[in-house]
C-alpha cells in the first residue's frame, strides 16, 4: 500500500505547500495596489482553498451479499468499525501520512457565499467479529470448510482467520461537493473570523478490498465499487485572512453495488448499502485568485 501511494504523498504535499507559499508572495505582491480596497474576505467569489486533515467514522449495521463461484449467501446485521491509525508517525512522515484516515480537498468560490470543491476521504470500514449474524442463501459442497449446504437465516458467528471482509487501504469517498458559507463573527480587521458551511456531495467509493473465505485470503483487491450521497456541516476558524482550522461532521449513504473480492476472479464480488457519520478536523489554506473586493464589485457582508 506504501508503493501505491508514495508517489500520491509527494504530490499531495507538493501541491499543499507550493500553493501555501504562492499564496503569501501573490499577498506580498498585491498588497500596496490593493491596499485602499476593502479586506479579502473568504466568502467572496475568486477565493480558493486546499485543505488536509483526519477523520473518525461510524456504521450502521449492514446486510453484506456475497457472490462467487459455487456461492451466493447474504451475512445479515454485520457490524462494522474504522480503524484509526496509533502510531504518531504515520501522521507526520511524508511516506506515511496517507496511511490514516485522511482527508484531502480543494475548492473554489463561483460566486460569493458558494464554494464548488474536490475530495478524497479516505475512510476504513472493518468487519466485527464475535457478533451474532443472519447466514441465508446457498454455498456449494467444497467450497468452504465451515459453511456448505443451503441456510434460510441460520445464527452464525464469524471468526476473523475463517471468515473476514474489510477495506482498510480504503473505502474512499471521492466526492464533489457543493458548499453554502457564511460570516458568523468576526473582528473589525478580519483577522481572526469564524465561519459556517453547509454543503452536500456525490462521488464514487474506490474499494481496496481484504476477503478472508473458503480457505483463501485476498487482499488489496481494487474496484470502484458504488456511488455515494451525503450532507455536511462545519465551522471554519479563519486566521490571519489566509489560513484555517475547520471541524465537520458528514452524514451519508454509501451504496456498494460491486466490491471486487477476488483480484482474478470478476465474477467474486460482494454488495451492501450503509450509512455513515464521519467526523473530522483540517487545516487549509486560502488563496485570492481573484478577488472581486474591488471598487465597483464590492460584495455587502452581512
Amino acid at each position: 500500500m506504501e508503493r501505491i501511494f508514495a508517489p500520491i504523498n509527494k504530490f499531495i504535499l507538493f501541491v499543499f505547500f507550493a500553493g501555501i507559499i504562492a499564496n503569501s508572495g501573490f499577498s506580498q505582491r498585491n498588497y500596496k495596489s490593493n491596499y485602499k480596497k476593502k479586506a479579502k474576505n473568504s466568502m467572496a467569489e475568486g477565493t480558493a482553498f486546499v485543505s488536509w486533515g483526519y477523520n473518525r467514522s461510524a456504521y450502521t449495521k449492514s446486510n453484506i451479499n456475497f457472490v462467487g463461484t459455487g456461492y451466493n449467501f447474504t451475512l445479515s446485521g454485520v457490524k462494522a468499525v474504522d480503524r484509526p491509525s496509533t502510531k504518531i508517525s504515520e501522521y507526520v512522515s511524508p511516506d506515511k501520512f496517507t496511511v490514516p484516515q485522511f482527508n484531502f480537498r480543494i475548492g473554489y468560490n463561483f460566486a460569493n457565499y458558494w464554494n464548488l470543491s474536490i475530495g478524497y476521504d479516505h475512510l476504513k470500514y472493518v468487519m466485527v467479529h464475535g457478533q451474532e449474524y443472519l447466514l441465508d442463501g446457498k454455498i456449494n459442497s467444497g467450497v468452504d470448510p465451515n459453511w456448505s449446504g443451503s441456510y434460510a437465516d441460520e445464527i452464525v458467528k464469524t471468526e476473523e482467520t475463517k471468515f473476514h471482509y474489510e477495506n482498510t487501504n480504503g473505502q474512499n469517498y471521492i466526492r464533489a461537493e457543493i458548499t453554502r458559507v457564511r460570516n458568523l463573527v468576526r473582528n473589525n480587521r478580519d483577522n481572526f473570523t469564524l465561519s459556517g458551511l453547509l454543503g452536500a456531495s456525490t462521488g464514487v467509493i474506490l474499494s481496496f478490498n481484504d476477503f478472508t473465505f473458503g480457505g483463501e485470503k485476498d487482499v488489496q483487491t481494487v474496484s470502484l465499487s458504488g456511488l455515494g450521497l451525503s450532507g455536511h456541516g462545519g465551522l471554519r476558524f479563519e486566521f490571519f485572512k489566509h489560513f484555517y482550522i475547520q471541524t465537520n461532521v458528514s452524514l451519508g449513504v454509501l451504496a456498494q453495488n460491486h466490491v471486487k473480492t477476488r483480484p482474478a476472479d470478476y465474477s467474486a464480488y460482494a454488495r451492501q448499502t450503509i450509512g455513515y457519520v464521519e467526523g473530522n478536523m483540517v487545516v487549509g489554506a486560502l488563496f485570492y485568485i481573484r478577488p472581486t473586493n474591488s471598487c465597483g464589485s464590492c460584495p455587502s457582508w452581512d
